[in-house]
């Protein structure tokens, strides 16, 4: 049951990455595919009715968290107090940004909430793809399964490790470049004329980004965390998720450059979700890996997990709880299919 609960975790995660991302990836490319204050308020238009309830999924994940896994969350959310922090900071600002920007106008307001709007979700990108590398690497555990981590120490990716350090760096680096490729690609969906030429144009251009950068943190990865290519010697259908994550790399390219903007991010799903796959059952069964810097064990699946009434009980009340909120973001994104326009109004 604990496996169950580890596959739903990632799924969810995986979800938020693809959904929230694409917006993180608008905010990211704002001002590289929007020049005046109209066009930049149809970006935000463009998110402007599903941007709040993707980050739910953020929620749910953490939820599944707390209910399967119960140690792993109170050790990751007191080892990894300050980055959560900023990224917390980092949410409210953006969410200011997009629900400010068109109540509080004005010379100096306007410009100030599509820069906070901006910076807020370049640095989300950055910060979630560093957490992710620091769970892919592993942390100073202590033989109570407690750690701390600063936001960095030496930038080594051994011993007492910062939240920092060159992999989790390189991590965040490749998060920022998949995710704006992935919001350009909305954008190109969701828009015309002069932002969609350009939200094109700056795909084209990620597209070898986004490639380079997930090869070097694939080469990084099986350096910085060794159980990565044991478990893929010992369970090599782990390479049909990377397969997927190339598949859909290579699908943005041909489909970008036939114009069909919509099986190109729906390729793009496609990547994030091999890519972010990958990474979750290359490092299983642990769900927080030991660096062994203070001698302390990983947390596994099996050590971690709640009883097995609870995650049986938990299953039961997730099914349809998770039932009625697929069912009502694809409600929401049936409602306001097809392109924005500036005579529509909203956001």
């Amino acid at each position: 049951m604990g496996t169950v609960w580890f596959v739903i975790a990632a799924s969810m995660i995986a979800a938020y990455v693809v959904l929230d991302g694409f917006d993180l990836g608008a905010g990211i490319v704002h001002f590289l595919v929007a020049k005046t204050d109209d066009e930049r308020a149809l970006v935000l238009r463009s998110i402007g009715p599903v941007w709040d309830g993707n980050e739910v999924w953020l929620l749910a994940g953490g939820g599944v968290l707390v209910l399967a896994f119960p140690p792993v969350y109170a050790a990751a959310f007191s080892g990894f107090y300050l980055p959560l922090m900023l990224v917390l900071w980092l949410l409210i600002g953006r969410a200011c940004a997009i629900e400010f920007r068109h109540q509080m106008h004005g010379a100096l307001w306007t410009p100030f909430w599509d820069r906070v709007f901006a910076l807020s979700s370049v640095l989300l990108a950055v910060c979630l793809g560093a957490a992710l590398g620091n769970v892919v690497r592993g942390v100073p555990l202590d033989p109570t399964g407690q750690f701390f981590e600063p936001l960095w120490t030496d930038f080594r990716a051994s011993g007492e490790t910062g939240v920092l350090d060159w992999y989790t760096v390189l991590v965040g680096v490749a998060a920022l470049a998949a995710l704006a490729l992935h919001g350009a690609l909305w954008l190109a969906v969701k828009l015309e004329g002069a932002v969609q030429a350009r939200a094109r144009s700056l795909a084209a251009w990620l597209v070898p980004a986004v490639g380079a950068t997930a090869l070097a943190v694939t080469a990084a990865s099986a350096s910085v965390q060794p159980h990565i290519l044991e478990r893929l010697k010992g369970q090599p259908w782990i390479l049909g998720c990377a397969a997927l994550a190339v598949a859909g790399l290579v699908g943005v390219r041909v489909f970008s450059r036939r114009g069909d903007d919509v099986k190109a991010f729906a390729s793009s799903c496609a990547y994030l979700a091999g890519m972010l796959t990958s990474a979750a059952f290359s490092v299983y069964p642990f769900l927080l890996p030991s660096n062994g810097a203070l001698g302390g064990a990983g947390m596994t699946v099996d050590d971690s997990s709640s009883a097995p009434y609870a995650l049986s009980v938990g299953l039961a009340w997730w099914i349809p709880g998770i039932a009625i909120a697929v069912a009502y973001q694809v409600w929401t994104y049936r409602q306001f299919k097809g392109k924005v326009r500036a005579e529509d109004g909203g956001y």
